[in-house]
């Protein structure tokens, strides 16, 4: 009997320590697969970064050449800084001031995460970084639209304040669990890697940016040819490479969602850039390098938002579709008159809104279901998606331009933006940064 009751004590220690051992291997375990997916998507979206600068850095004069890839680098210290110590919390910390931010004080300078798991099993610094790479190239592409005549200076001051007072709450309002257009709806607004929080925002600003610091000098009298057209090529194919991590990263994942994700970027970028060849060959009777580099790019936009819940056949109308629309704004453009000097907005604007609010013709029918099973009535229409989609666009075109306006007057009326006439002509690589991009000087 003795021996029984002994016998059954070390069993239940044995137990229970087994149990404990599990529950704390269960707080700590990452999931290796996931995890090393992240971290290459981290790196992936990284090298858009200096993929967008030989991108902007081809097409403008070789004067400016220099002083526009600086831009893109520039984002990538300013606000690599400022992303750790509060870009972050102001982004995905729990929301404050009614929801209109996030914030935990914990999170500066990344100190709470330092052993964090989340429940997708990656490690929460896997997460922080790979947000922040969308944080850093946000900035970057507003760039295109002033380029060849903005200072470095006023230039550093203006992404620093936009990102902390026009990213971050879109950010937290569209992203965060507790983001009010995450939640509206029956399944919150649709944006599953950044069509209002990375395109629609920066390509709205780089409008008010473009309109409000006014024409490069001869524009558009003098024709401005790109400086190196090989390069722009390049970076479109870095962007192309860099977004299976911007798209297929976004499923914080490593599973089915993450092959619908990635396979959805390659055939609307392809169907992008294939649409953009036909438009200009029944419009000029010539493809250019340069066309299908845009039409690329506005395949890629378009489907940003919408990759996680189209199929491939969604995927193609919304490539062409962006393309056809691209291509439209930027003839628009040219007949207005304003100076967007590399289509930021042509692009990335127009891109963005028209995959944020076309995807919902394209929706998978189980998507809808599950929706529809989230609501009282068990119904949800695709005008009702369209109906959220449009109000998440609005928000965004509204807070992005009205903030953008406020921020490029106060630089402009404190540190400066516009350059002078002076350091326009001697091209931003000497004026800016006392250098030559070639070894040459081009006053043209």
């Amino acid at each position: 009997m003795r021996k029984s009751v002994i016998a059954s004590g070390v069993l239940l220690l044995a137990g229970l320590l087994v149990q404990s051992s599990a529950h704390a291997a269960e707080r700590v375990v990452t999931d290796s697969g996931t995890t090393a997916w992240m971290l290459t998507s981290t790196a992936l979206v990284l090298l858009m970064v200096p993929g967008l600068a030989m991108f902007y850095g081809g097409l403008v004069r070789t004067k400016n050449v220099l002083g526009t890839m600086m831009h893109s680098f520039g984002a990538m210290v300013i606000i690599g800084v400022l992303w750790p110590m509060v870009g972050y919390s102001l982004s995905f910390g729990p929301g404050v001031l009614g929801g209109f931010v996030g914030w935990d004080s914990n999170l500066f300078m990344l100190q709470g995460i330092d052993e964090k798991i989340m429940p997708t099993h990656i490690p929460e610094y896997v997460f922080a970084m790979f947000q922040g790479k969308f944080a850093i190239i946000t900035p970057a592409l507003i760039a295109g639209a002033f380029a060849e005549r903005v200072n470095f200076k006023g230039y550093a001051l203006f992404i620093a304040l936009w990102s902390i007072l026009v990213y971050s709450p879109i950010c937290h309002w569209v992203w965060a669990p507790d983001g009010f257009l995450f939640n509206l709806g029956a399944s919150g607004a649709i944006d599953f890697a950044g069509g209002t929080v990375v395109h629609i925002s920066s390509g709205v600003t780089a409008l008010v940016a473009a309109l409000y610091l006014g024409k490069r000098r001869g524009y558009p009298r003098n024709v401005m040819h790109p400086n190196n057209l090989v390069m722009t090529l390049i970076g479109a194919g870095l962007l192309w490479v860099g977004w299976f991590g911007f798209n297929a990263g976004s499923a914080i994942a490593s599973d089915l969602a993450t092959a619908r994700a990635l396979t959805v970027t390659q055939v609307a970028a392809a169907s992008g850039a294939f649409a953009w060849m036909i438009i200009e060959v029944f419009h000029h009777g010539k493809a250019t390098s340069l066309g299908v580099a845009s039409g690329i790019l506005a395949g890629l936009v378009a489907i940003t938002p919408a990759a996680g819940v189209v199929q491939p056949s969604g995927a193609f109308a919304l490539g062409a579709l962006a393309a056809s629309i691209c291509y439209t704004a930027i003839l628009i453009k040219n007949r207005l008159g304003y100076d967007d000097s590399l289509d930021a907005f042509g692009v990335h604007g127009v891109g963005g809104i028209v995959g944020a609010l076309a995807l919902v013709f394209f929706i998978r029918p189980a998507w809808m279901a599950d929706a529809a099973a989230k609501t009282a009535s068990k119904s949800w229409t695709v005008w009702q998606q369209l109906g959220v989609q449009a109000t998440a666009v609005g928000v965004t075109i509204a807070y992005a331009a009205t903030l953008s306006l406020v921020l490029l007057v106060l630089v402009e009326k404190t540190v400066g933006l516009r350059i002078s006439e002076n350091d326009e002509m001697s091209g931003l690589d000497h004026s800016m940064h006392g250098e030559h991009g070639y070894g040459l000087i081009n006053l043209n």
